[in-house]
Order: C-alpha cells, then structure tokens, then sequence
C-alpha cells in the first residue's frame, strides 16, 4: 500500500502550515503526521536547498505518494518546480497538487500540466536571459565598467602598461605592484595589449 507524504511550506515564522495540513485532509489525504514535512523557509530558495525537503527525499520510496497544496511549494519556480516534479517522477513516486485538482503531475493528464510549465519555465529562461543581455548593453551605453573593479590605481595601471610595454612579465610586475597576477593580464588585456607579452 502506499505511504502518503505531505509537504508543508510557509515562508516565516509568524505563518503556520497547519492550514495546508487541514486541506490536504480536506481533499481526502490520510497523511499521518510522521509523514508531514513541515518547513519555514523563503520560496525564493530551491528545493534542492531546503533541509526539509531533502530530508524528505532521503525518506520517500518507490510507489509514495507526495501531496502538495500548491506548485510553489515544490520550487521557486517553473524551472524549479519542474526539476523537482522530473526528480520525484524518477523516483516513480506520485505527486498531487491541490491547487491543480488534485492532478497527479506523474500521470498522464499531469505530464500535460508539466508540459505547460515547462513552456512556461523556457519562457523564464529566454526572459531572463534576454533581461541580463538588456542590462549588460544598457550598462555599456552609459559607459559603465564590467567586471570586478581593478586593485590598482589609474596611475599604477599606467604604471603596468608601460613596464609591459618595456618587456617586464606579468610575474614581475605581480611581484613589484604587490598584487595578483590576474590582476595585471586583467590590466594588460583590457589595454587590448592581447596574449603578445610574456606571461612568465
């Protein structure tokens, strides 16, 4: 027979997950309260980070059945969530969502609400892709600099551009300038000085 699992998320403390537990007995879930995984931790956080889910998974076995009261319980969002529902289902155990029904997302009428969040997460992804791209280009228009700030000066980088220039390596001058020698290839090649000195 098998064992029902209920997972119960609320995002601080002053919330409680006793109303998810009474809908979840509501729909009809006999869930027995060794069985109910209770959490108080942000839904900004993914699944895979949350102590009590994966305390859960450690527990769950083929042919469970895990019940939520709503998707966002299950990831931080569609990405998330469909990871999460992937993982479960190759575990081969079932999940209900109340908020969908009941829909178990493992079955067939539940593998076509997890194509609609799969559409849904590409369309996160492309989204926040798309956002970064904006946000890079608007941020080269104004002129702003990428990247981590340089360790040195203007003048100190001058001062390196100039001893590359004489032929110093980047170890030396790592050395002289008392810093990395990232830093200085950062320096010589944001000169567009490229790979022609001498990295030694």
């Amino acid at each position: 027979m098998s064992r029902v699992f209920a997972y119960c998320r609320v995002s601080t403390a002053d919330q409680t997950p006793l109303n998810q537990r009474r809908e979840i007995e509501a729909a009809g879930f006999a869930v027995q309260s060794r069985r109910a995984i209770e959490e108080c931790i942000s839904g900004s956080v993914a699944s895979s980070e949350r102590p009590g889910f994966q305390r859960l998974i450690d527990r769950l076995e083929p042919g469970d059945v895990l019940v939520v009261t709503k998707l966002d319980r299950l990831g931080r969002n569609a990405m998330d969530v469909r990871a999460t529902v992937e993982r479960l289902q190759a575990m081969d155990v079932r999940v209900h969502c109340l908020a969908l029904g009941g829909v178990d997302l493992t079955s067939a009428a539940g593998k076509m609400t997890m194509q609609v969040i799969a559409a849904v997460a590409e369309f996160e992804r492309d989204l926040l892709i798309e956002r970064t791209q904006s946000g890079i280009s608007r941020a080269r228009a104004q002129g702003k600099s990428l990247g981590r700030p340089f360790s040195l000066s203007g003048d100190r980088r001058e001062q390196v551009l100039q001893r590359l220039a004489m032929g110093a390596t980047v170890a030396q001058l790592a050395k002289e300038f008392a810093t990395s020698r990232q830093t200085i290839m950062r320096i010589r090649d944001s000169n567009g000085s490229g790979r022609k000195h001498q990295d030694g």
